[in-house]
């Protein structure tokens, strides 16, 4: 298929990290206050200087966190890692099965999926939602393999929106299925979204994730769009020789519609073949798009944000680059990761995990639950490993984890 569809380079030349030229970079942020009337070139040092320190101003989010903790609920000790950092937000992976086979995502010959008895009932689902729902968290996420392929998507919104505290019930999928579903999805709650998109050409979409569906997935966009999702989240893994000539391209979406473009950096998970020279770090994405963009302004990030956020003057939409691998986040980590098949998994990049679904079908009442979960929070390290180390250590392929 390859050798007479696709005319892009599949080859993976060789690969430098290199800083950011950032001098035509402005910052539209309470960082940049102390020079609201200099010039973009007088700016320059003082925005390297700003740029070299984010990981510094990072390091100080956990402080901020541990600060937000809600003293008078005790049970939300259970959220708080040793660290300081509390952790408010859930993402719960409803199915192992997707209709698509992302190259990033999973194994070129598939994967063993986890026996449905051994799944997580939508009962289980919302009993474990709730109890981290009363302990603290705020927001969850329903991921996958790909969520709205489950036929009683509609009821678990339904049952996790009506849970007293939770303030955004998001969903990632891959919108192949989602146009049909998704105003009834809204109707029952679902207030935030994530579509992947990795490509805007029709036919590196069917290499890419091994099936066809681009159509739809746009139509899932614009559906989401009219529905009045704002922004619309559109997340880019971006691999070197495979669709990293599509950026501006893809930048050009956030113009006239609320789409937030996601640059993701390719990540090591089991199967996926990962690659340093695939891999196209923050710095160099950062670098093209200023190149082409001349007015792009740094946006303030919550201290808890996974993103650099950014916007273009006259843009409706907004453009942000995820760099788990070039300048990690975790100071500011509130993420935990509740598995299908029930097991949490408190970092993404861990091979740790502790099964909860073990003890619910055992009869553990919900304050064993919280002894449990509260003792796997505790154990989660200050930071992930670096990129080598990751990409060869055990993990579990990415549509086992949820995306």
């Amino acid at each position: 298929m390859r050798r007479h569809v696709f005319g892009w380079n599949s080859g993976f030349p060789g690969f430098n990290f290199y800083p950011v030229t950032l001098s035509k970079l402005k910052l539209d942020c309470n960082y940049s206050a102390a020079f609201p009337s200099q010039g973009i070139t007088d700016q320059a040092s003082t925005i390297d200087n700003f740029h070299n320190s984010q990981i510094k101003t990072c390091a100080t989010s956990c402080v901020k966190l541990s600060e937000d903790l809600p003293k008078e609920n005790p049970v939300s000790d259970m959220l708080v890692d040793s660290f300081g950092r509390l952790h408010t937000y859930l993402r719960i992976s409803l199915t192992e099965r997707c209709n698509l086979r992302c190259q990033y995502c999973m194994p070129a010959d598939g994967v063993d999926l986890t026996p449905k008895p051994s799944l997580l009932s939508q009962n289980e689902i919302i009993r474990l939602a709730d109890l981290f729902v009363s302990s603290g968290v705020n927001k969850i996420r329903l991921t996958g393999g790909e969520p709205s392929i489950r036929k009683d998507i509609e009821d678990i919104c339904l049952q996790l929106s009506n849970l007293k505290g939770l303030k955004t019930l998001a969903m990632t999928t891959n919108g192949i299925t989602l146009g049909k579903k998704l105003p009834k999805l809204k109707d029952c709650g679902l207030n935030a979204l994530n579509i992947s998109l990795d490509t805007l050409i029709p036919a590196k979409f069917e290499f890419m994730t091994r099936r066809k569906g681009h159509g739809r997935v746009m139509e899932s966009i614009n559906t989401a769009i009219d529905l009045g999702y704002d922004p619309v989240k559109v997340n880019c893994v971006v691999m070197r020789g495979f669709n990293d000539d599509e950026i501006c391209d893809f930048v050009e979406l956030t113009r006239y519609k609320p789409i937030n473009v996601r640059f993701i950096e390719f990540m090591p998970f089991d199967g996926n073949v990962w690659n340093v020279k695939k891999l196209v770090p923050y710095s160099e994405l950062l670098d093209r798009v200023v190149k082409q963009f001349k007015n792009l302004n740094r946006l303030q990030d919550h201290p808890t944000d996974t993103a650099k956020n950014f916007r273009i003057d006259g843009y409706v939409g907004s453009v942000s680059f995820i760099t788990s691998m070039t300048e990690h986040f975790c100071a500011g980590c509130n993420r935990l990761r509740l598995l299908a098949d029930g097991n949490l998994k408190v970092c993404l990049f861990g091979p740790s995990e502790v099964s909860l679904r073990d003890p619910i079908r055992s009869g553990v009442d919900d304050l064993g639950l919280r002894e449990i979960i509260g003792a796997a929070v505790k154990r989660k390290k200050a930071a992930h490993a670096g990129m080598f180390d990751i990409a060869k250590t055990t993990n579990r392929p990415m549509i086992h984890i949820g995306g």
